[in-house]
């Protein structure tokens, strides 16, 4: 299960990966969203490796009417986001076995990490679209101290967006065969708000 240690422990750069995948909501443990259950069942923490920029397209959702004296009304409904990542030349797999990570979160230490930060590659992510037909939870982790009531300038270690999401398009592509040990894949996603 993912604990508030295990969770920093998979941490680079004394910060989270930017883009986390979730069956649920997660929980707080000491001020600080966990996901639920086990990494690689229940979430995956995405690698940031050769990740570009995470696009974020809002919709608005309303009725808008021009009235008969020229004037716009408008009914607003809601906003909902749109969310758009690529990775070029991502490692189709994050280690060279099955990381194991301990209740702590630290990988086997005999495995070779193919992924700077140990984050999901290829086969992971791709696992996750063919297991995820329906709606899952995004954990972003970006500076949007406005998200928080509290401390606004000490939560940089913290996912500060959760949002339900699902996949809306998504593609990839074997780039580069990498010899005996893994290839290079491009891919490509997009996330549509619940």
């Amino acid at each position: 299960m993912a604990t508030k240690s295990y969770i920093q422990n998979r941490w680079k750069y004394n910060r989270p990966q930017a883009i986390a995948f979730a069956n649920d909501y997660g929980v707080l443990d000491d001020g600080l969203l966990v996901p639920n259950g086990n990494e690689f069942e229940d979430f995956i923490i995405l690698s940031d490796d050769n990740r570009g920029e995470i696009s974020v397209t809002p919709t608005r959702i309303e009725n808008r009417k021009r009235m008969i004296n020229g004037t716009m009304r408008s009914y607003h409904i809601a906003d909902k986001n749109t969310y758009s990542v690529n990775w070029d030349m991502l490692p189709s797999r994050s280690h060279s076995g099955d990381p194991d990570y301990s209740d702590l979160g630290i990988a086997n230490s005999t495995l070779t990490k193919y992924t700077s930060d140990g984050g999901a590659g290829g086969v992971e992510i791709v696992k996750w679209y063919e297991d995820h037909p329906g709606p899952f939870y995004m954990f972003l982790s970006y500076d949007r101290y406005d998200k928080f009531t509290s401390s606004q300038y000490d939560n940089l270690r913290k996912y500060n967006d959760v949002v339900h999401v699902y996949f809306s398009s998504f593609d990839f592509n074997v780039v580069k065969r990498g010899g005996t040990n893994f290839d290079f894949w491009n891919i490509n996603l997009s996330l549509e708000e619940v």
